[in-house]
C-alpha cells in the first residue's frame, strides 16, 4: 500500500503523520483522496489528521473513533452554513458556545451535548499541539449542567435469579452452561460486555481466580473472579465448550462460543443477558451494563474502597465511580425509620 503523509506544521517543526498499513476499510469515509467525505473541505484535512491520530496513535476503538468523526463533521457544518467559517483560526469561543446553544434548543439531552463537546475540546486540543494555532478557544466552553443520573441495579436476589435464569432456559446443556458462565462472568468481574466476549484462554487463571480483561484503548487489567464464577466457567470449557467447538472448521482461543462454534459477538451476548432478565421476571428490561453497575454497588455497599472500585471497573477518572456510592433506597428507609423520632 502507498503511503500516505498528513503534513502539520508549527513554526519549523513538521509532525508527519504516515499512514502505512493503515486498513481504510475501519474507515471507510478515509478515501483514496485522504479526504473525509461530507465535511467542508477547509476542514477535512485537519479532522483527518486528528482521527489518524486517535486512532493510530492512541488505538481507540472503531466505534469511539466513528463517534468523534461524526461529531466534528455536524459541528464544522455548523460553523460554516450558521457562522460562515471556514478557517480553524476563525473558530472564537462565542462561536462553539453558540454551538452548544443550538445543540440543546434542537431537543439534545444533557448528556449527549456534553459528549458533543468533549469531541470538540480534544479537536481544538490537538489542533494547538499540531498547528500554527497560538490558543484553544474551545477551553472555556461548559457544557450543559446535567441532572444526577443513578443507574439501574438489582439487588442480590435479583442477581440470582438472573443467573439462575440463563443456566435453567437455554435452548441445549451447552448452551445452559454457557449462559450461565457468561453471567456469573459478569457479574463477577463488573467487564463490560466487549471485555468479556474478547477473553481468551492466555487471559484467564482459573487456579489463581484472576482475568485480564483488555478495555478502552487498548488498557489492561488484572481483575479477581470470585468462586461461583469460577465454578460456572469451569463446568462450561470442560462440558459445554467442546460440544461448541466442534462444530467449527477453526480452532479459536477465545473463551465464549456461540451455536456455530465461533466467537460469541456482543450483540449475542447483550441478546443472552436481555432474555435472561425477562426470564426472571424482573419486570425491567436488563443491560449487561447493569450488571457492572449491580456489582459495583454491592462492593461498595459491602465496604469496599471507591478507588479500588475504580481499579476494578478500568475507570480513568474516580469520579466515574463514585456515583456507585449513592445510598439505596433500603437503606435509605432503614435509615429513616431508625432515626427520625416520628417514623415509628
Amino acid at each position: 500500500m502507498q503511503a500516505r503523509n498528513i503534513y502539520f506544521t508549527r513554526g519549523t517543526r513538521f509532525i508527519q503523520y504516515v499512514l502505512v498499513s493503515y486498513n481504510y476499510n475501519m474507515h471507510p469515509n478515509l478515501d483514496s483522496a485522504n479526504t473525509i467525505t461530507n465535511i467542508p473541505k477547509e476542514f477535512a484535512p485537519y479532522i483527518q489528521g486528528f482521527i489518524a491520530h486517535i486512532d493510530i496513535e492512541r488505538g481507540l476503538s472503531k466505534k469511539t473513533v466513528s463517534a468523534y468523526e461524526s461529531d466534528l463533521k455536524d459541528y464544522t457544518s455548523w460553523l460554516e452554513s450558521a457562522r460562515k467559517i471556514r478557517s480553524i483560526k476563525a473558530i472564537t469561543e462565542l462561536d462553539i458556545e453558540s454551538y452548544v446553544r443550538y445543540l440543546s434548543e434542537s431537543g439534545l439531552g444533557a448528556r449527549t451535548v456534553a459528549r458533543r463537546l468533549a469531541s470538540i475540546h480534544e479537536w481544538h486540543r490537538f489542533m494547538l499541539a499540531h498547528e500554527d494555532i497560538n490558543i484553544d478557544v474551545s477551553t472555556s466552553v461548559k457544557a450543559p449542567k446535567q441532572a444526577d443520573h443513578l443507574p439501574d441495579v438489582l439487588s442480590i436476589d435479583e442477581v440470582n435469579r438472573v443467573i439462575e435464569a440463563a443456566g435453567n432456559f437455554g435452548s441445549t446443556d451447552a448452551i445452559s452452561l454457557r449462559d450461565a458462565a457468561l453471567l456469573e462472568f459478569l457479574y463477577a468481574t463488573g467487564a463490560r460486555i466487549s471485555e468479556a466476549v474478547g477473553v481468551k484462554f492466555e487471559d484467564l487463571d482459573l487456579d489463581e481466580f484472576v482475568v485480564k480483561l483488555t478495555g478502552k484503548g487498548a488498557k489492561q487489567r488484572l481483575v479477581p473472579i470470585g468462586g461461583c464464577a469460577i465454578r460456572a466457567i469451569r463446568r462450561y470449557i470442560e462440558k459445554s465448550r467442546p460440544i461448541l467447538s466442534a462444530k467449527s472448521k477453526r480452532e479459536l482461543h477465545t473463551i465464549f462460543l456461540n451455536k456455530r462454534g465461533d466467537a460469541l459477538s456482543r450483540q449475542s451476548a447483550w441478546g443472552i443477558v436481555t432474555q435472561a432478565g425477562e426470564r426472571a421476571k424482573l419486570g425491567r428490561q436488563l443491560h449487561p451494563h447493569t450488571l457492572r453497575h449491580s456489582l459495583a454497588t454491592h462492593l461498595i455497599a459491602g465496604g469496599a474502597d471507591v478507588r479500588t472500585v475504580q481499579e476494578l471497573l478500568g475507570h480513568a477518572s474516580v469520579t466515574t465511580t463514585q456515583i456507585y456510592t449513592h445510598i439505596s433506597p433500603d437503606a435509605l428507609v432503614e435509615a429513616y425509620v431508625m432515626s427520625h423520632p416520628r417514623a415509628r
